[in-house]
Protein backbone atom coordinates (compact mmCIF):
# COMPACT_ATOMS: atom_id res chain seq x y z
CA UNK A 1 0.00 0.00 0.00
CA UNK A 2 1.39 3.33 -1.06
CA UNK A 3 0.83 7.09 -1.32
CA UNK A 4 1.97 8.84 -4.51
CA UNK A 5 2.63 12.48 -5.47
CA UNK A 6 2.94 13.50 -9.09
CA UNK A 7 5.13 16.09 -10.79
CA UNK A 8 2.31 18.36 -11.97
CA UNK A 9 2.95 22.06 -11.46
CA UNK A 10 -0.35 23.95 -11.64
CA UNK A 11 -0.74 27.48 -10.36
CA UNK A 12 -3.53 28.18 -7.88
CA UNK A 13 -3.24 31.79 -6.83
CA UNK A 14 0.27 32.16 -5.45
CA UNK A 15 0.65 28.44 -4.83
CA UNK A 16 1.92 25.73 -7.14
CA UNK A 17 0.02 22.48 -6.80
CA UNK A 18 0.39 18.78 -7.59
CA UNK A 19 -1.74 15.66 -7.01
CA UNK A 20 -1.58 13.18 -4.15
CA UNK A 21 -3.26 9.77 -4.53
CA UNK A 22 -2.96 6.48 -2.65
CA UNK A 23 -3.74 2.81 -3.01
CA UNK A 24 -6.52 3.17 -0.40
CA UNK A 25 -8.71 5.96 0.96
CA UNK A 26 -7.43 5.28 4.47
CA UNK A 27 -3.81 5.78 3.39
CA UNK A 28 -4.67 8.94 1.47
CA UNK A 29 -6.50 10.54 4.39
CA UNK A 30 -3.85 9.41 6.88
CA UNK A 31 -1.12 11.08 4.80
CA UNK A 32 -3.20 14.25 4.42
CA UNK A 33 -3.64 14.34 8.21
CA UNK A 34 0.06 13.65 8.76
CA UNK A 35 1.26 16.49 6.49
CA UNK A 36 -1.41 18.97 7.58
CA UNK A 37 -3.77 19.03 4.59
CA UNK A 38 -7.37 19.68 5.62
CA UNK A 39 -9.82 16.92 4.77
CA UNK A 40 -12.13 19.46 3.15
CA UNK A 41 -9.67 19.54 0.21
CA UNK A 42 -10.27 15.84 -0.53
CA UNK A 43 -11.58 15.69 -4.08
CA UNK A 44 -13.92 12.90 -5.26
CA UNK A 45 -13.72 10.95 -1.96
CA UNK A 46 -14.88 7.37 -2.20
CA UNK A 47 -14.45 7.22 -5.98
CA UNK A 48 -11.72 5.99 -8.29
CA UNK A 49 -10.78 9.67 -8.83
CA UNK A 50 -10.12 10.30 -5.12
CA UNK A 51 -7.16 12.65 -4.58
CA UNK A 52 -5.87 15.83 -2.99
CA UNK A 53 -4.34 18.77 -4.83
CA UNK A 54 -1.48 19.80 -2.56
CA UNK A 55 1.03 22.66 -2.50
CA UNK A 56 4.65 21.83 -3.26
CA UNK A 57 5.57 22.41 0.39
CA UNK A 58 3.10 19.68 1.37
CA UNK A 59 4.45 17.51 -1.46
CA UNK A 60 7.92 17.73 0.09
CA UNK A 61 6.44 16.78 3.47
CA UNK A 62 4.61 13.81 1.90
CA UNK A 63 7.80 12.55 0.24
CA UNK A 64 9.66 12.92 3.53
CA UNK A 65 6.86 10.88 5.16
CA UNK A 66 7.23 8.09 2.60
CA UNK A 67 5.15 9.05 -0.45
CA UNK A 68 6.57 7.95 -3.79
CA UNK A 69 7.21 10.47 -6.56
CA UNK A 70 5.62 9.66 -9.92
CA UNK A 71 5.02 11.49 -13.19
CA UNK A 72 1.66 12.85 -14.32
CA UNK A 73 1.61 10.10 -16.92
CA UNK A 74 2.12 7.43 -14.25
CA UNK A 75 -0.66 8.98 -12.18
CA UNK A 76 -2.96 8.82 -15.21
CA UNK A 77 -2.11 5.15 -15.69
CA UNK A 78 -2.89 4.41 -12.03
CA UNK A 79 -6.31 6.05 -12.46
CA UNK A 80 -6.94 4.03 -15.63
CA UNK A 81 -5.99 0.84 -13.75
CA UNK A 82 -8.54 1.71 -11.07
CA UNK A 83 -11.20 2.22 -13.72
CA UNK A 84 -10.41 -1.13 -15.35
CA UNK A 85 -10.61 -2.88 -11.96
CA UNK A 86 -14.22 -1.79 -11.44
CA UNK A 87 -16.69 -4.45 -12.65
CA UNK A 88 -18.85 -3.25 -15.54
Amino acid sequence: MTVFVDNMRARFGRMVMCHMIADTEDELVAMADRIGVARRWHQYPGTMRSHFDIALTKRAAAVKAGALEITQRELGEKLRERRRAVPA
